[in-house]
């Protein structure tokens, strides 16, 4: 008996809706029909999304779609890092551009690989000589060869085409999904509905059997996708399943956002991501040609709307009366389960961070890859859906909690919103991580690989989604050192003393991007055809 799924129905475009549909549409090979349900779109600002390395393994590699042909759709640039302005010092009474653009107050959260020397990753020696008193150089800047490249405004390519460093992407977000779309419904036969959602039917076991519609349709189906957002029409709503709140970890729960036009072939474009605390949260800033999204992620328990408003414009010299802002308005945390029954959330509709670290659009694709590692049959085996679950879990508990300890140990506390994350609770997870690192050892061994063939790699261990050089670059940019050195070094001083070499070897690459690579300007206008 032929007991396979020939019907999946997503509810939603939007990029959750369209990246799931393309890429199921690829994986099921056209043996089940995939079909969107979305809703007529209201036109948004595009303010930027922000991602991590792994996108064009998991979602455009697969899709057969390289860079050269998705990115110029997209308005894409390249991401190199979370630059974090002023998470340390207020930076009141500076200048806004020199607040922003550097000032004394900044560090790098970078994709780079921590060089290793004797088997012990470099930050462990920096650690060693900062704690004596034998450097004074920042950790991104003595470890990670591609931080002056950054500071230069460089590409993370040659024109070649060959790779510095590993990197993400900027892009409009509504591009993305228009992109997709297109590529779906004309390459992959993906159905496309332009109707409103009303309601669902369900058989007496409590699985859904079809989506109705505004216009009188009636969709079938056998697996369903909730990409509605944070609605959860179906996950939440239909299926009522619980959405855990967990703002006890993460006090930001709104936002205002807009897009900035910049003058980029005077002023550059930054290739990366900027973090920019204020006072009652933090702003983006994510550059492309011609203008940069940006947006201030906020608690509304510490500012009101109005003066979140106005934070914001005063930062970019922009007036609140004229300009057009998005305002946002979030729930954090996740749904108890991703999976249920034949429903599945994907996006905001199953979960959702706040987006300091830019893992909104890896949620999506990562459950996506982990659906299709997991695709039932129609007997719908509780085994497939308690471990699709069960990698959801884990990796959002993981990265929430690493967020969290972003506002927990910034030395910050000149508002009430910066002392009160100094009060919250951190995980228990999170608590042995950094134990681990006051101990001066080793937190979440990223897996071994040759520095120079690392930016092909993807890690689908969601156990380690953040690894050591993640924990260091963020910890020690806000000034937590480990406790003391890790012992074992004690006990190698030639490693020790021949460490100096390594760190000359970092410099010397330094030098090396910095006088060879084209500045990101430059490489996006070939890119683009500009």
């Amino acid at each position: 008996m032929d007991n396979r799924i020939r019907r999946v129905v997503v509810l939603g475009g939007g990029t959750a809706g369209w990246m799931t549909a393309a890429y199921l549409g690829k994986a099921l090979r056209g043996t089940a029909s995939v079909t969107v349900l979305e809703a007529p779109a209201i036109p948004r600002i595009g303010v930027g999304e922000a991602t991590v390395p792994n996108l064009q393994k998991l979602l455009f590699d697969f899709l057969g779609l390289p860079e050269e042909e998705w990115m110029p759709e997209c308005n894409a640039s390249f991401k190199m890092a979370v630059k974090f302005v002023n998470w340390r010092t207020p930076g009141e009474g500076e200048p806004v551009a020199r607040r922003i653009n550097g000032g004394p107050d900044h560090f790098y959260h970078s994709f780079g690989v921590v060089p290793t020397h004797d088997g012990i990753p470099l930050s462990h020696y920096w650690v060693y000589d900062r704690l004596r008193g034998r450097t004074d150089a920042p950790y991104d800047h003595a470890c990670l060869r591609e931080v002056p490249a950054m500071d230069a405004l460089s590409a993370p390519r040659w024109f070649d085409g060959r790779r510095s460093a590993p990197y993400a992407w900027h892009f409009d977000a509504q591009l993305v999904a228009d992109f997709l779309c297109r590529h779906a419904t004309r390459r992959l036969d993906v159905a496309h509905v332009r109707d409103e959602y009303v309601g669902a039917e369900f058989d007496a076991r409590g699985f859904i059997t079809a989506l109705r519609t505004k216009q009188g349709r009636r969709l079938e189906g056998d697996l369903f996708v909730d990409c509605s957002g944070f609605r959860g029409l179906l996950i939440n709503q239909a299926m009522e399943e619980p959405f855990l709140d967990m703002s006890d970890h993460l006090l930001c729960d709104s936002a205002v956002a807009t897009a900035v036009p910049s003058d980029s072939a005077t002023e550059g474009v930054e290739p990366y991501t900027s973090a920019i605390a204020m006072r009652s949260g933090w702003t983006w800033k994510i550059p492309m040609l011609g203008r940069f999204g940006s947006g201030y992620v906020y608690s509304s328990r510490f500012a009101e709307q109005d003066e979140a408003v106005a934070d914001f414009c005063a930062l970019w010299g922009l007036d609140p009366e004229t300009t057009p802002l998005n305002r946002i308005r979030f729930r954090v945390g996740r749904n108890r389960r991703a999976w249920v029954r034949n429903c599945v959330g994907i996006g905001l509709s199953s979960c959702f961070l706040e987006p300091l670290e830019s893992t909104g659009i890896y949620f999506i694709t990562a459950a996506i890859h982990r659906l299709v590692g997991h695709f039932p049959d129609r007997s719908f085996d509780p085994v497939l859906i308690d471990r699709f679950n069960h990698e959801i879990e884990t990796m959002f508990d993981d990265t929430r909690d690493f967020i969290q300890a972003h506002f927990f140990f910034s030395p910050r506390v000149d508002t009430p919103f910066w002392k009160a994350n100094k009060e919250l609770r951190l995980a228990d997870g999170i608590q042995e991580k950094i134990a681990l690192y006051r101990a001066g050892m080793v937190v979440n061994p990223p897996p071994t690989h040759d520095e120079d063939t690392v930016y092909d790699h993807v890690d689908l261990d969601f156990r380690k989604v953040w690894t050591n050089g993640n924990y260091y670059c963020v910890l020690a940019g806000l000034g937590a050192l480990p406790d003391r050195p890790m012992p074992l070094l004690a006990h190698r001083p030639d490693s020790v003393a021949s460490a100096a070499a390594r760190f000359a070897e970092v410099r010397r690459r330094q030098r090396e991007l910095v006088t060879t690579l084209p500045s990101h300007y430059e490489y996006l206008c070939r890119l683009h055809g500009r």
